[in-house]
């Protein structure tokens, strides 16, 4: 591991803070990683401090999962409204681009309004219609001979449930997972930056015609749930609407997609793990929530300070960016201990933060752990034995979300 020292930070008056310029922080403000496994040099940089900083991007790195908490914890000292991720840096935006980028009181306007569409409740309800899904599609899905399981399975279910949950017409599900890589940076997917724009405003124009068509004939879809919303006479606007249901299109998508492609992989690389959870189906939950913390499918967002603060006895200036790396802290030895590099379905306690932490708790958690532990169920109870790898995994370079592209594999019956 190298590092340039740099000179001291501005917030210190003494002047003896040395700010480290990790080769890690430059590659998380590329926005693109250049390999697949990353997870190495997170270790280093967690080994270097709670804080690193990178000169050129002019953010903080906090790799820690004490750190990671403690920002996302204080909506107060550290805003949102700044930009959550690296390239905002310094842009302003008319409107809020998701409701990931507020802070209260407009923030816990929109999750009062929003919440109860996916509460635990309705979740619940759901329940039956996701383990259903799921058993459906491990049930046609090839065993014992060769699969793509992104293509194939684990890009499947989470597109019909948010295709679902929204009410999209079952001839538009398939266009799901081409609208949320197209708005996703970092993903080489859709590289051509015209159809991208397309792929963006054909679900701009679908979705605007779905909350048209919820205010005159509401269903019992989220959009209908979201559109009806009211406390105190105060109602989400067409805009609003917009915005989150563009937000939990994509994010419900790709999310969930990639974690269970994850999983599927992990199982793979750690067989044994998955012949104790067919021992032992009592584990289902705690392996859902291993598998979350393994896979973390956001990679990192990011806060700003609001005022001069300190961080891990690290003094912050007021408009300081700090980068919450989420991949990083749910490998972090300090929380999870000497094997935090080791996947481990029965791990207690397991305090992951692959939602985030604090105010910004992913709104679609219990969805995302509903439509994993159905996958999981849904292939144990098919009776497989073990997962084969036939080939290289395919990764994502993007630094927002942790994908993996393709999974060629075999799902051994016997």
């Amino acid at each position: 591991m190298t590092s340039d020292n740099i000179g001291s930070d501005p917030g210190d008056a003494n002047g003896d803070v040395v700010r480290i310029h990790q080769p890690l922080t430059d590659l998380l403000a590329d926005g693109v990683f250049p390999h697949n496994d990353p997870f190495g040099l997170y270790a280093d940089l967690r080994a270097a401090g709670p804080l690193s900083w990178n000169a050129p991007g002019g953010f903080w790195v906090a790799p820690r999962h004490r750190e990671v908490t403690t920002v996302g914890a204080d909506a107060v000292t550290w805003c949102s409204g700044k930009g959550i991720l690296t390239f905002e840096i310094g842009a302003e935006y008319p409107t809020p681009p998701t409701m990931m980028h507020t802070d209260p009181p407009a923030h816990t306007r929109y999750r009062s309004l929003v919440q109860p569409a996916f509460g635990r409740r309705v979740v619940r309800a759901l329940a039956p219609t996701i383990n259903a899904a799921a058993t459906a599609l491990v049930d046609r899905l090839p065993t014992d001979q060769p699969v793509d399981a992104v293509a194939q399975l684990a890009a499947v279910l989470p597109v019909h449930v948010i295709g679902m949950v929204l009410g999209l017409p079952e001839s538009d599900w398939d266009r799901v997972w081409a609208w949320s890589e197209a708005t996703i940076p970092g993903t080489d997917t859709h590289n051509d930056p015209e159809l991208r724009n397309t792929l963006r405003d054909e679900m701009a124009a679908e979705l605007t015609r779905l909350i048209a068509a919820a205010r005159i004939t509401p269903g019992d879809d989220v959009i209908s749930q979201l559109v009806s919303a009211e406390i105190g006479g105060d109602r989400l606007t067409d805009d609003e609407l917009a915005m989150f249901c563009n937000q939990l299109l994509v994010a419900g998508n790709e999310t969930t997609r990639n974690t269970i492609s994850g999983a599927l992989v992990a199982f793979a690389d750690n067989p044994g793990e998955w012949t104790r959870l067919l021992d032992d189906r009592a584990l289902v939950d705690s392996a859902c929530e291993e598998i979350l913390r393994w896979t973390t499918p956001v990679i990192a967002f990011m806060r700003t300070a609001t005022c001069d603060t300190t961080l891990a006895g690290v003094p912050i200036v007021a408009g300081d960016p700090v980068l919450m790396l989420y991949a990083s802290a749910n490998r972090d030895e300090l929380e999870f201990g000497p094997d935090a590099d080791q996947f481990r379905i029965d791990r207690s306690p397991n305090h992951h933060v692959a939602f985030g932490f604090g105010p910004h708790f992913c709104l679609g958690a219990a969805l995302a752990r509903a439509e994993i532990t159905a996958i999981i169920n849904a292939l144990a109870d098919a009776g497989v034995t073990r997962f084969e790898l036939t080939g290289p995994v395919g990764h994502s370079p993007s630094t927002i979300i942790a994908g993996i592209t393709t999974a060629p594999m075999i799902l051994h019956t016997r």
